[in-house]
């Protein structure tokens, strides 16, 4: 809140008695909050002295008490033209304009106070909580600083020191200047829910809960401490409670568009869908240009399949980011039609939101002189996840001769076979899952890491503000995220010539990396369980060809949904074997009917114990199905695992090239399609032609184990390769820059 001048006379000027004595009456009922009767007289001396200072200024603070603030500044502007030298009129006409969004003027107001009256510690307080606003936070703290310096017993301005500090990421001084605004005002609950606020950032969330609390307790009809408790609970993997602590925030402010929005992504992690729509549908309501809201709400609807004004909510969404507009999280707009550029614009938007950083790198030129290259491989997937799935086998091939490997897990420690794996795998693994990003950031330059590997990019679990801090003289985006991250602060992306074509390497902020043969590694270990199911157990019909696509449901769109529904129709007695929640399967039926196609020729597979089982159903399919602008990435090398060719239609971004790399990489580019319409009529001449797909079959059955695709030691000796290159060119003191790995001889076994 700002401080205004108080209601009292401040006047050098020779003012007639009776005035004197008006003044001090008007004065008195102002402070009584009668202010009609107090504008009454200020009005009754100016209609005799109309250069009255007292009365134009204090019947300015009276016009800002009541709102009136462009009234305000008329007056307290009358009255400086008489007494330009009152500080106090100055920090007043700075309340003013600021409430009328006139920042600027409301900062060289409060200066020009401060200027003619330096001990003036409202005016201090008044111009850092405008700074603040402006997001000039180092200026802001100065004049905290300032402000405490002139009143050390300024609970509001520890406070707001405290949220300046918070701002610059200086998180234990935040806290240090909370618990000082509370030592001073012990039932100060704002304090309370800001120092929750900055535990959350150093993701100490138990000791942020307990503030959230605190605050409650103080102030129960605060809204804010609910809404930031929601969000610790979420990350403590405690979702029930995080909802009710949303739905009590919106209790209390039922406009509250920002909690509807988070209920919203909450519900989205959950799978429940439907409801996650209703909340965004309230946010929208509210607050339509809400940042990331237009992204969120897309992309639950497509998690629904639920394509009703898709193409025009898709190109709204488009144009927003290419007027750069923070609409759209990365990762949401990788399933959407769209360009390379595009997701570029869309990653360097939200990188300058929510990612960058002032702070100067913790890497600071020094050049590591190991006897093996320092690797790290950060994640939140270190677990019983498709990542883990995928990288396992690297892990443990790894050249302990030349490289030394870490892992810092940020997902929760479920345990289990996989973790227990990967732990065997690395020299050390760290679970980072409580420790802040700076400390994350620190561990990383004290253990003088060369090589600093994200495997999560901007997927779900990720910690971008970690490698913006620089802890690393190298700093790898790969796999877990298929796009650019939008920034310096990755030197390289690895990729492969089929992902990343040369043409198209200007859309990536990251220096590419070609491998040979795939930028995809897999695990030559999988097991496949040696029961296969039967169709009648799989809940598939006893004959016809069975189309599959176990993507998740938000790759599906409706034009390649358009092409299975025409196979249907053309190939009696097919059907699609698809994996989708309960909501989308049933969108998905409606829209098969209204394609012509009963909806009973849909099948929507059951989760099955384990992977090794699912592999094995696979084996059921006669041909996979790819979707078009997030390809199956994980899924289709299942399918080329499990013996089930992959047709693919590449698009123009990583994300829908991906099953294209991997056809290549096992020896089928015939399944890499260039059109949709081809796309269909190879789909329809395969599966009406049995020999050829029977053909096809045993083809990738002797590629298996002859194609680079899952020689999973070719691969870690690739991507050794591209490491020491980049440690080598780091080490000549050369700048990062694409270069493409010579291929190696096969593998041994």
């Amino acid at each position: 809140m700002n401080a205004t001048a108080r209601p009292e006379s401040n006047s050098t000027a020779a003012v007639s008695p009776v005035a004197t004595s008006l003044l001090t009456q008007a004065v008195a009922l102002h402070r009584a909050s009668r202010l009609t009767e107090a504008e009454q007289i200020y009005r009754q001396i100016l209609i005799d002295q109309p250069a009255h200072f007292d009365s134009l200024n204090l019947l300015g603070v009276l016009h800002y008490q009541r709102g009136q603030h462009s009234e305000a500044v008329q007056l307290i502007d009358a009255a400086l033209k008489v007494n330009p030298r009152s500080a106090t009129a100055h920090n007043s006409r700075g309340a003013a304009l600021n409430e009328l969004k006139r920042c600027e003027e409301a900062v060289e107001s409060y200066s020009r106070a401060t200027e003619l009256q330096p001990d003036y510690a409202d005016a201090f307080y008044n111009r850092g909580n405008v700074l603040r606003d402006l997001r000039r936070y180092e200026e802001a703290l100065a004049d905290y600083e300032r402000t405490i310096s002139l009143r050390p017993s300024h609970p509001e301005a520890f406070n707001n020191r405290g949220s300046a500090l918070k701002a610059l990421k200086r998180f234990e001084e935040a806290i240090a200047s909370y618990d000082q605004a509370i030592a001073l005002k012990p039932e100060y609950a704002e304090a309370f829910s800001n120092r929750g606020n900055a535990l959350l950032e150093l993701r100490r969330f138990e000791a942020a809960l307990e503030s959230y609390d605190r605050a409650i307790i103080l102030a129960p009809r605060l809204v804010e401490p609910y809404f930031n408790r929601a969000i610790t609970l979420a990350e403590l993997q405690r979702p029930e409670e995080a909802s009710a602590s949303y739905d009590r925030a919106i209790g209390l402010k039922p406009d509250y568009a920002e909690a509807f929005c988070n209920r919203g992504t909450l519900l989205t992690s959950l799978g429940r869908f439907d409801e996650a729509m209703m909340s965004y549908d309230r946010a929208i309501a509210l607050r339509p240009d809400l940042a990331y809201l237009e992204g969120m709400y897309l992309h639950a609807k497509m998690h629904l399949c639920e394509w009703g004004r898709f193409e025009d909510e898709r190109r709204q969404l488009i144009a927003a980011i290419n007027r750069g507009i923070a609409a759209c999280y990365p990762f949401q707009l990788l399933a959407c039609p769209s360009s390379p550029n595009d997701q570029l614009r869309c990653a360097q938007i939200h990188i300058a939101d929510k990612h960058a950083t002032r702070q100067p790198s913790l890497w600071r030129g020094q050049r590591y002189g190991h006897a093996r290259i320092r690797v790290a491989y950060m994640s939140s997937d270190f677990r019983d996840h498709p990542v883990s799935v995928l990288t396992a086998g690297l892990f443990e091939r790894h050249d302990r001769t030349r490289f030394e490997t870490m892992a810092i897990a940020f997902g929760v420690e479920h345990g289990g076979p996989m973790r227990e794996r990967l732990k065997a795998s690395f020299e050390r693994l760290v679970d980072a899952q409580t420790m802040s990003d700076q400390d994350v950031a620190s561990l990383l330059r004290d253990c003088e890491v060369d090589i600093a590997v994200d495997l999560n990019g901007f997927t779900v679990g990720s910690r971008p503000n970690i490698l913006a801090k620089r802890p690393a003289p190298v700093q790898v985006n790969y796999l877990g995220y298929a796009g650019t991250m939008g920034s310096s602060s990755w030197d390289y992306i690895i990729a492969d010539r089929f992902v990343i074509p040369t043409a198209e390497r200007g859309s990536y902020f990251e220096q590419v990396v070609h491998l040979p043969d795939t930028f995809m590694v897999t695990d030559a270990t999988r097991r496949i369980s040696a029961h296969t199911p039967s169709r009648q157990e799989a809940g598939l019909p006893e004959c016809g060809v069975v189309f599959c696509c176990f993507n998740n449901s938000f790759k599906i769109t409706p034009e390649v949904f358009d092409v299975w529904m025409r196979l249907l129709r053309q190939i009696e007695g097919s059907t699609l074997w698809l994996s989708a929640n309960a909501s989308a399967a049933n969108n998905l039926r409606r829209e098969a009917e209204a394609r012509g196609v009963s909806a009973n020729r849909l099948i929507f597979a059951s989760r099955t114990p384990s992977n090794e089982q699912h592999l094995a159903r696979l084996r059921l399919a006669d041909l996979f199905l790819d979707t078009l602008y997030y390809n199956a990435h994980t899924t289709a090398c299942d399918a080329l695992w499990a013996g089930v060719p992959v047709l693919t239609c590449p698009g123009e971004t990583f994300a829908s090239r991906v099953a294209g790399s991997l056809l290549t990489a096992i020896g089928l580019p015939e399944l890499i399609t260039h059109s949709l319409a081809d796309y269909e009529a190879l789909a329809f001449r395969l599966v009406r032609d049995p020999g050829a797909l029977a053909s096809l079959r045993q083809k990738l059955a002797r590629n298996r184990t002859t194609h680079p695709l899952f020689d999973t030691a070719r691969f870690t000796r690739h991507i050794e390769t591209a490491y020491a290159e980049m440690w080598e060119r780091h080490q000549r003191g050369e700048p990062p820059r694409s270069f493409v790995v010579a291929p190696t001889g096969p593998a041994l076994t």
